[in-house]
C-alpha cells in the first residue's frame, strides 16, 4: 500500500469501515475476543494455535484490506492471510479496523497480532516491526482528467507545470513528490483514492498520485478521468519500486518465518497470483524482492 510514515498520525478510515464495523459479527468469521484468554507462554505461533484465532489489523484501503459494502472482510492481504493461517493451524481470523497511522502502534500494543494491510516495506518501519517478504511490488500512477490535458506523467512534470497535486493521507507519494521538488505545503491531502478521483473530476486538483493499482481500479467507472501509465518515482537519482507485506512484532520472528515459508510455496505454485489477481493485480506486480532488500 502506498503509505509513508511522514503523515501516519492520521486515522481516517474508508467509508466502508464505517459500514462494516457494525457488521463484523455477521461477516462469517469468528470474532470472539481473545485478549484475556489464558494461553501458554512460548512462541507466537504456538500461542495463536492455542487461541485458534489471529487478529488482523486492517486500515480499510481497497484493494489491500477492507470491509466491503456487504460487511464482508476482504482484500488481497486478508484473503491471503485466511489461507496462510489456516495452513499454520489457526482456523479463525478476526479483523481489527483502525487508521493506517495506528497499525504499527496497535500491533506493538498487542491490539492485534499481525498487520494485514499490504503495508509498504520501508527502512524506517523495519526498525519497528518484522516484515514478511512482499506479496507484490508496485509502481505509481496519476489520476488525471480525460486526455491528460497537462501531460502529467511523472512528479517532475507536476513540478514543472505547477500542477495542483493531491494524494492520500499517509501515502508514500507525499515523499516522492517532495523529493521531486514539489512544495509539501502545497500538496492537497485527501482521504483516499475515491476522494482523489472526485477532486480530479470536479477540477479542484489537476492530479491525484497513488499506486498504479489503485489508480487504474478507481477510474474504471469514470467517464471524466483516466489513469496514466505506471511509472517509478525517482528519489536521489534512484527509481523506487515498492513492495507490500505483512508486519509482525519484533519478538515474533517464529511466526513471521512460518508465514514466509507458506508465502514462498504459494509464489512457486502460482497460488499467490491467483488470489491477488481477483483484486486487480497483474503478473508484472508479482515479485521476487525480499524484505531484507527493501529494509535496506
Amino acid at each position: 500500500m502506498a503509505l509513508t510514515d511522514s503523515r501516519e498520525a492520521g486515522s481516517i478510515r474508508r467509508r466502508s469501515l464505517l459500514v462494516g464495523g457494525a457488521a463484523l459479527g455477521a461477516s462469517g468469521f469468528a470474532l470472539g475476543g481473545t485478549g484475556c484468554a489464558r494461553v501458554p507462554s512460548g512462541d507466537a505461533l504456538a500461542r495463536l494455535r492455542s487461541q485458534r484465532t489471529v487478529r488482523l489489523g486492517i486500515a480499510g484501503e481497497v484493494p489491500y484490506g477492507y470491509i466491503d459494502e456487504q460487511g464482508a472482510f476482504t482484500g488481497e492481504a486478508p484473503e491471503l492471510a485466511k489461507v496462510v493461517f489456516k495452513r499454520l493451524g489457526i482456523d479463525r481470523v478476526q479483523p481489527v479496523a483502525t487508521g493506517f497511522g495506528s497499525l504499527i502502534p496497535g500491533l506493538n500494543a498487542q491490539q492485534f497480532d499481525v498487520v494485514s494491510a499490504g503495508m509498504y516495506i520501508k527502512k524506517e518501519r523495519c526498525a519497528q516491526v518484522l516484515f514478511s517478504d512482499p506479496e507484490y511490488q508496485m509502481l505509481d500512477s496519476f489520476i488525471v482528467r480525460k486526455g491528460n490535458p497537462l501531460g502529467l506523467r511523472s512528479y517532475d512534470d507536476a513540478v514543472r507545470k505547477r500542477a495542483r497535486l493531491a494524494t492520500g493521507t499517509g501515502y508514500a507519494q507525499i515523499g516522492y513528490a517532495v523529493a521531486a521538488g514539489y512544495p509539501e505545503k502545497d500538496i492537497v491531502i485527501l482521504q483516499d483514492q475515491v476522494a482523489g478521483l472526485n477532486a480530479v473530476e470536479s477540477g479542484r486538483v489537476d492530479v491525484f498520485a497513488g499506486t498504479a493499482l489503485t489508480a487504474r481500479e478507481v477510474v474504471k467507472k469514470s467517464s471524466r478521468a483516466e489513469a496514466t501509465e505506471a511509472f517509478a518515482a525517482v528519489v536521489d537519482g534512484k527509481e523506487q519500486i515498492d513492495g507490500g507485506g505483512f508486519a509482525f512484532r519484533l519478538t515474533d520472528g517464529d511466526l513471521r518465518d512460518a508465514f514466509n515459508a507458506e508465502i514462498h510455496k504459494m509464489k512457486r505454485s502460482g497460488e499467490l497470483f491467483r488470489i491477488l489477481r481477483r483484486f486487480g493485480f497483474t503478473e508484472s506486480e508479482m515479485t521476487t524482492l525480499t524484505a531484507e532488500e527493501l529494509c535496506r
